[in-house]
């Protein structure tokens, strides 16, 4: 099985479009490669600082990975339908009623995304006036991915809504591939029988 059939989702592929599975696969090896810088910066800064010789800089490069995690995460989450989403609400319905309320919602996400664009790019803008220390970075290197998150959020869920209501929101899912784990035998067994 290949790397790209791992990392991209084949949940609810008739609200999906193939041509975004590349765009899904890269935002997920970046999510990784975020999470890994981020455990690791903060591991040097623990190590650093234990030895009495703190490299200032490494809490500026944790926090950028963090918050670059976080937003990034948000819009491939919401590509794979494993954030903000109601899924209990909508998945107990069926028929007209499944329809509108996963319009809604999609609806409501396509609002926050707006959000994350307009606002996100205004504290963009502003970013440039304050600076992080020690390094002098404009804070709008923060902001930068605010809105990039707010337009891949918006995408996903415009994918989502012309799928769904061209294919149907609702549709069975087939059982997962993966073989069932058997259960491990704990009880103690020695040699010596009562």
């Amino acid at each position: 099985m290949a790397m790209a059939d791992r990392l991209v989702l084949q949940r609810q592929r008739h609200l999906k479009w193939q041509s975004l599975d590349r765009l899904e696969l890269i935002l997920m090896v970046l999510c990784g490669l975020l999470c890994f810088g981020f455990s690791l910066s903060v591991t040097a800064d623990i190590v650093t600082r234990t030895i009495g010789h703190p490299w200032l800089w490494l809490q500026e490069v944790t926090s950028t990975l963090f918050i670059y995690a976080i937003f990034i995460g948000a819009a491939v989450a919401t590509r794979r339908n494993d954030h903000l989403y109601l899924t209990a609400l909508s998945e107990a319905m069926h028929g007209r009623s499944r329809t509108f309320v996963e319009i809604v919602i999609r609806l409501v996400v396509l609002g926050v995304a707006f959000c994350l664009v307009w606002y996100g790019y205004q504290n963009y803008l502003r970013g440039f006036g304050s600076f992080r220390l020690p390094s002098g970075t404009p804070i709008a290197s923060l902001y930068a991915v605010i809105p990039l998150s707010g337009i891949l959020i918006g995408l996903f869920t415009i994918e989502q809504l012309v799928n769904g209501i061209r294919n149907g929101f609702d549709h069975p899912e087939r059982p997962d591939d993966d073989l069932p784990i058997p259960a491990i035998n704990t009880s103690a067994t020695t040699g010596a029988r009562p």
